[in-house]
């Protein structure tokens, strides 16, 4: 194992007695929505990437309880992209009727 790798897993293990860390999968549990969904949000910029670590080759973020909470309050701003069938047509409808 290189010794660069090693550092940092000895540094996450360090810190982790004093600051409690969640995978992107169980920050995405947390905030009620899937982890593919969270990963989606963060390459987007639709919200802030926690600190990133490298381990074995993979970039893996590390949530806090404060970047999960700063989600929390952000998620209901973000716009999916999604557009219901009854959306379009209640458009349609009145861009008829105007």
């Amino acid at each position: 194992m290189p010794r660069q790798r090693l550092d940092i897993l000895s540094f996450i293990w360090n810190t982790a007695p004093y600051m409690e860390t969640f995978s992107t999968r169980q920050a995405a549990k947390m905030l009620g929505i899937g982890a593919s969904t969270l990963s989606r949000y963060i390459t987007a910029g639709k919200i802030p990437a926690p600190k990133a670590v490298q381990v074995g080759g993979m970039s893996v973020h590390l949530w806090t309880e404060r970047a999960v909470e700063r989600v929390r309050k952000l998620l209901p701003e973000i716009e999916d992209g999604r557009t219901t069938r009854h959306q379009k047509q209640a458009r349609k409808s009145t861009k008829t009727t105007s």
